[in-house]
């Protein structure tokens, strides 16, 4: 029983926040049926985004919708705010919040004051000044921009074909992706094969008409499965024609052209920008400690470092690997954690609340699977490596295990039994991203070419 009513703020509904919400709502479902908590996550989408499976959405192998998980069906014990935190007085105990019901009554943020804290914002793309990137460049964090970068593909194809013009068709069939991290190789391998197997149905494009550049900073792609795996990945993706570019960084994408460090200069109409991420600004935006990286200082509790009632997982939060044997050493932010921390975190918020000892935080990295297009993966998992269909098995098997709810998990796995017996799915709905043009024009008005309003805002 806890000792006083308690509000629980979460801010984030993604990994972290929507697993811890849900924990502690299942720990402590006696004490919510009789009011003595209340749980509040604050979020700007009502959905969970299943990053690992945005490559396989953009490739269409499963749906955008079941990509994703509904808020207020899984939490339903707790009340679910669309909005965002836009600060927070941990001092005084209170989050500013931001909804769209604020927005268009233009009065501002709202006050929500809370008990128990925890910030779980996640993280945003980390973008470097480069000229034309803001203008032209994709991201690949969202489900919005997963399906959005398909639609652009097939689109570029569309015009490749269509077009009597060298040199637009040229730069509408090269594509360039900056990051050789998850992300990027992962994005790049499922569209590489998706557009491979588009071109079939074009007259006039063949897979070799087509350009695939992957740009990498650093001298290895894939660090996560090791130096032997990430050396692999670049020989399968080189085989495939993919010209993979180490220690290359992208200096311009102005004017639609892609030059790189090492001098190159491809005319391009797509550059899919995923050279890493970095803490939410919300971050900067609280009283509580940050490190030089920007990301909340944390103790092996998953509580803020000096301040009490205040807790942090995920990419928003350094948290200390007790398993590394070396002092200073951070736990990775990424999903694997990520999950684990958000259970210690929820345990630790219903121990202190019934004063009981806290845990600590502890798990060895178990490894890493990618998957790079059909049938095509490499893993390094408990010290062992695979590559090939064995890695591309495992990779759709522990991402299935992990999805969250048993809905998700039937539906995704009904979408690859059905791919794997009729065939791909080319069509581009790009159409979607501005629904109202065709009747705006029919209306007599102008259609409008502006994105779609994003509440998450940009970064």
């Amino acid at each position: 029983m806890v000792k006083e009513r308690a509000r629980i703020l979460v801010v984030g509904g993604g990994y972290v926040g929507m697993y811890t919400a849900l924990r502690l709502q299942r720990r402590l479902k006696r004490e919510l049926e009789r009011g003595e908590v209340e749980i509040t996550v604050v979020t700007p989408d009502p959905y969970m985004t299943y990053q690992p499976f945005l490559p396989e959405a953009a490739a269409g192998a499963i749906s955008p919708r079941h990509v994703v998980v509904p808020l207020r069906r899984v939490l339903d014990r707790c009340r679910v705010v669309i909005g965002e935190a836009t600060a927070v007085d941990h001092a005084k105990r209170t989050a500013t919040i931001t909804t769209l019901a604020t927005a268009e009554e233009g009065t501002g943020g709202q006050q929500l004051p809370y008990d128990e804290l925890v910030l779980a914002p996640g993280s945003v793309s980390r973008t470097l000044p480069i000229p034309g990137l803001a203008d032209h460049g994709i991201g690949f964090k969202t489900v919005e921009e997963a399906i959005g970068l398909r639609n652009h593909v097939i689109e570029q194809m569309d015009i490749a074909s269509s077009t009597r013009d060298p040199a637009i068709r040229d730069a509408a069939l090269t594509f360039v992706f900056v990051g050789g991290g998850f992300a990027g190789v992962e994005a790049l391998g499922e569209l590489e094969d998706m557009a491979r197997y588009a071109a079939r149905y074009y007259h006039n494009i063949r897979p070799e008409d087509m350009k695939w550049i992957l740009v990498e900073a650093s001298d290895r792609i894939l660090p996560e499965v090791g130096e032997e795996m990430g050396r692999y990945t670049v020989t399968e993706l080189r085989r495939r024609n993919i010209d993979v570019r180490l220690q290359t960084r992208l200096e311009s994408c102005a004017d639609r052209v892609a030059v790189l460090s090492d001098g190159a200069r491809f005319p391009t109409r797509t550059v899919v920008w995923t050279a890493g991420v970095k803490p939410h600004p919300v971050l900067a935006a609280t009283d509580l400690p940050r490190n030089d990286r920007g990301r909340l200082r944390c103790t092996a509790e998953l509580s803020v470092e000096g301040a009490t009632h205040a807790w942090a997982a995920g990419d928003a939060a350094a948290v200390p690997d007790v398993t590394a044997g070396e002092p200073g050493r951070e736990c990775a932010p990424n999903a694997q954690h990520a999950l684990r921390q958000a259970k210690v975190l929820a345990d630790n918020i219903v121990h202190t609340l019934r004063d009981e000892p806290l845990q600590t935080y502890e798990h060895a990295y178990a490894g890493s699977v990618a998957s790079l297009g059909l049938h095509k993966g490499v893993a390094h998992v408990y010290g062992r490596k695979l590559k090939g269909y064995p890695a591309w098995f495992m990779h759709r098997a522990y991402h299935l295990s992990r999805v969250p709810t048993f809905n998700r998990k039937a539906r995704v796995l009904a979408e690859w039994t059905l791919a794997g017996l009729f065939k791909r799915e080319i069509v581009s709905l790009g159409s979607l991203e501005h629904p109202r043009a065709e009747f705006e024009l029919a209306a007599g008005g102008k259609p409008s070419q502006d994105p779609p309003h994003n509440p998450k805002g940009s970064s």
